[in-house]
């Protein structure tokens, strides 16, 4: 039997091992920006085409690299930044696995331009395929400048799995902010297609996350800070009122280096326990400064997942630190006890104290009346007060009639009018209960609705209708309400701007990212304008949704979510008949679009069997 296994040829190994580093564009653009801050830049522009896929540049003022460096730079397993083995527990750069840059080559023409401050001449390669097409010397600034055109155009199966451009383009955001917000030191712009969408220059901490986020975070931060032998742990942390279901910001990193963490995750939301609703989130920003020995990065590829030595110690120091926060700041009502810088109170130096004479009369009986309350016509008005309920005796029935044995016996049950099963909708009876279920009967049994869910359904499929045809109606507001969105959530807002306007919101750009809400659709009325779109814009970001018909689905669920009538409110009669005639005039009323139930129906089987 002749032998079957082989070694693969190099551009075939490079392109598998580009599977698990370059995932998307925003993967390319995260180890681009890495890497020149490796090269001690302060200074780095990221331009972007069409979401990455058809240009991602990333220019930096670093120190460069020579001809060979360059070129070595490109090989697998190349790298300047550690030696042996043991310098994986002790790193003090982003990158080190000299993979980034041949993937990169792998699955896309590169073009590098770059030149150390030494010389005269930089150096400019360009490669296609992990193949070098050429070399030759260029002038250029002192730094590097990549250029990574048409990624994946030698692997379409990878290029087709990739998301809409607005999805692609909140991927790279993200990883760009990520890194931004570690980084306040070093001075950032972003491109998209031309627009410039960022521009951060050197700032502390708290001014880069308000540079990133909107200015409307710096009242919603609470600063923290502690010190340990097994942590450094500093940052802030978000206000409980500003609490969210939704979109809430929360970053952990380490050392620089951002990292996932759900294990630190619960002790910051522990520390928030009874503070802010159930199922909701707050922001926070929070950074570790620990011994580079104690973590592991080297775990997965996108050096996301770090593990720590002392993750145990430092989960309780990480939950008492949030609520130190919390108390310092009067975010919790405390009890404070400390007497420093208290006021001077001078304390009473009396020797007697008169005590209040008290004086009664001994011999005081209120149950003798010396003289009559009422005048005597007022007093015979009182000796006549049956004639007041002289009309009520005819509704009152004969004591022969009540059955002193049972209380429910048959002569004591009220008589109900139980309505005909296939009587028309005007004539039926509608019993609302606890403000949250209809009941009403149908010709089958018994029908049990509930009409927060029932009115989603009936929303849900009016503002779809109203995408489909741009027919929305909108409602104007007397006052305006001036929205914030930050860089990235505003790129989404201008790339669907006519789907806002066909569901019916009026909106005006006011530039930097704000809005003023002139409009709003039409029965949408006293929700939360402001919480409403930024969760149709998050809703935007969702890796699993496109263009078209499933982003549209997410907008028009989450404004019949926002716009239905709420749990516990109190509907008429003619009001319950209205929502329920409705309902079933839908063809799919039994379901919400998100798939939870709507209605239920009791058979006469299943009551009978209750009983």
């Amino acid at each position: 039997m002749a032998d079957i296994v082989r070694l693969l040829p190099d551009h075939v190994a490079n392109q598998i091992a580009a599977g698990e580093v370059i995932q998307r564009p925003a993967s390319v653009v995260k180890e681009l920006v890495e890497n020149a801050l490796d090269a001690g830049a302060t200074h780095i522009d990221v331009l972007i085409t069409d979401a990455g896929k058809t240009c991602i540049q990333v220019i930096d003022n670093g120190k460069g690299m020579s001809a060979i460096d360059a070129r070595m730079s490109f090989e697998r397993h190349a790298t300047s930044k550690i030696k042996d083995a043991s310098d994986l527990f002790n790193l003090h750069t982003m990158g080190f696995r000299g993979e980034a840059l041949a993937s990169i080559a792998a699955v896309a023409q590169v073009e590098l331009k770059t030149r150390q401050a030494g010389d005269e001449l930089g150096v400019l390669l360009t490669i296609e395929g992990s193949k070098h097409t050429g070399q030759e010397p260029v002038m250029c600034a002192v730094g590097s400048n990549f250029q990574v055109k048409n990624l994946f155009y030698n692997v379409p199966a990878r290029r087709k799995f990739l998301k809409s451009n607005t999805t692609e383009l909140g991927n790279i955001l993200t990883e760009f902010e990520r890194i931004a917000l570690v980084h306040p030191e070093v001075g950032f712009t972003f491109h998209h297609n031309g627009v410039e969408t960022h521009n951060l220059s050197k700032a502390n901490l708290r001014q880069r996350i308000c540079d990133v986020f909107g200015h409307k975070m710096n009242q919603q931060l609470l600063s923290m800070e502690v010190e340990t032998a097994f942590a450094k742990i500093s940052g802030y942390v978000g206000k409980p009122e500003t609490s969210r279901k939704k979109s809430a910001q929360q970053f952990f990193f380490v050392n620089g280096r951002y990292m996932k963490h759900p294990y630190f995750h619960r002790a910051v939301m522990e520390a928030y326990e009874h503070l802010i609703p159930e199922g909701e989130q707050v922001n926070y920003f929070i950074y570790f400064e620990v011994n580079p020995q104690e973590i592991d990065v080297n775990i997965h590829p996108t050096k996301t997942e770090i593990k720590f030595e002392n993750d145990a110690s430092i989960w309780p120091i990480l939950m008492a630190a949030v609520k130190e926060s919390l108390g310092k700041f009067n975010a919790v009502p405390t009890i404070d006890f400390d007497t420093v810088d208290k006021p001077d109170i001078p304390v009473f130096q009396g020797t007697s104290v008169s005590m209040p004479e008290v004086r009664f009369n001994p011999s005081f009986n209120p149950f003798e009346q010396e003289k009559p309350l009422y005048k005597e016509k007022e007093q015979t008005n009182l000796n006549q007060w049956e004639s007041l309920y002289a009309h009520a005796k005819k509704y009152q029935e004969p004591s022969s009639s009540r059955s002193s044995n049972s209380l429910f016996s048959q002569e004591n049950m009220p008589e109900v009018e139980v309505p005909e099963v296939a009587a028309p909708m005007s004539e039926k009876t509608c019993i609302q209960h606890k403000g949250r279920f209809i009941v009403t009967s149908v010709k089958s049994g018994l029908m049990i609705i509930d009409q927060h869910r029932a009115h989603i359904r009936i929303l849900y499929d009016n503002y779809r209708n109203q995408l489909r045809q741009h027919t929305g109606l909108s409602q104007g507001i007397l006052f305006p309400e001036v929205v914030q969105f930050s860089p990235t959530e505003n790129t989404v807002v201008e790339q669907h701007l006519e789907d806002f306007t066909s569901l019916g919101f009026d909106l005006s750009s006011l530039g930097g990212g704000s809005y003023s809400v002139n409009g709003i659709p039409s029965g949408a009325e006293g929700v939360d304008v402001n919480a409403l779109l930024h969760e149709m814009v998050e809703t935007s970001f969702s890796t699993s949704i496109k263009p078209g018909e499933e982003l549209h689905h997410q907008m028009a669920l989450s404004l019949a979510q926002y716009a239905a009538i709420p749990v516990g409110q109190v509907l008429s009669q003619k009001e319950m008949e209205d929502l329920i005639g409705r309902l079933l005039a839908l063809p799919t009323p039994n379901y919400t679009p998100d798939g939870k139930p709507v209605l239920k129906v009791l058979s006469e089987e299943e009551t009978d069997k209750m009983f």
